[in-house]
């Protein structure tokens, strides 16, 4: 592995932020419908291609 790339460290940053949950106002609000976002992974079973 060399040195990251600027365009190559933005898209890691953009998957990073969509990797959350949604907030818990939005789980409690439509009383745990929505317990995950669609757009969570799980780092080891779902590989990025970056």
């Amino acid at each position: 592995m060399g040195k990251k790339t600027v365009g190559v460290k933005r898209r890691l940053a953009k998957f990073l932020k969509a990797n959350r949950r949604p907030p818990l106002w939005v789980i409690i609000k439509t009383n745990r419908r929505f317990v995950r976002s669609p757009k969570q992974r799980h780092w080891r079973h779902k590989k990025l291609k970056v």
